[in-house]
């Protein structure tokens, strides 16, 4: 990844860093295809562009954003039920104006209003692939699951502001305003890496690196299953 230094401190703070590879392991999704979704990809000597403009384009090569990060999700939701990427991006393009967000898939709006912003596609498009999404008022809550929503937190705007990756646990959050959105332990500050870097040089033992850090074992504990499944 090339980062400009010269707009670090003023473009990244409160946006969040990440590489595909990062994302990748924070949410599960494969580095290649969010690559594709972001950045785009080229085939038969055609260029398509990415499914949205990167947040960190000015600033960084193949750099996402925590928004980006995401947005990937539910880009992920979609084609898993087979929506082609040409109606996401323009379901993207729809609820972009119609929300006034930037990442319009995150926004909580997008629950309620998304359902009909997929017919307006298909009707445009004539796209099969979204029938069942359109007329099945069930198969759209199976796609945008709660689960897409939960551990996000949003701010007045309705946008979101962080994001607690583990299900039923806060003690780990990705928080574009603390350290360039990597995981952190919630309440504590002390970053994930920090955390398993010490666990490893204490020969894996919880109880020293909980002491170490003046933080609770369960916390030590919630840091190292994070790392786990990030790494699975």
């Amino acid at each position: 990844m090339s980062i400009d230094n010269s707009v670090l401190s003023s473009n990244l703070i409160g946006v969040g860093l990440y590489s595909p590879a990062e994302a990748a392991a924070y949410t599960g999704i494969s580095a290649a295809e969010l690559r594709r979704w972001v950045f785009g990809y080229t085939t038969n000597d055609k260029h398509h562009d990415g499914l949205w403009q990167p947040e960190l384009a000015h600033a960084a090569d193949n750099a996402l954003s925590f928004h980006d990060l995401l947005e990937i999700r539910f880009v992920h939701a979609f084609r898993k039920h087979g929506v082609t990427l040409q109606a996401i991006r323009r379901a993207s393009e729809h609820a972009r104006d119609m929300f006034n967000q930037a990442y319009p898939f995150t926004c909580k709006r997008f629950q309620t209003d998304g359902r009909s912003i997929f017919a307006h596609v298909q009707e445009e498009t004539g796209e099969e692939s979204l029938v069942d999404l359109v007329r099945k008022q069930n198969v759209f809550r199976q796609v945008i699951s709660p689960s897409l929503y939960e551990g996000i937190e949003y701010a007045a705007d309705d946008t979101a502001q962080r994001w607690f990756p583990m299900k039923n646990n806060k003690k780990v959050v990705l928080d574009p305003t603390r350290n360039f959105g990597k995981p952190v332990l919630a309440g504590y500050g002390v970053s994930v890496e920090a955390v398993i870097s010490a666990w490893h040089a204490e020969g894996e033992n919880s109880r020293r690196v909980a002491k170490l850090y003046d933080i609770p074992i369960d916390v030590v504990e919630a840091a190292i299953q994070f790392e786990r499944r990030a790494a699975a």
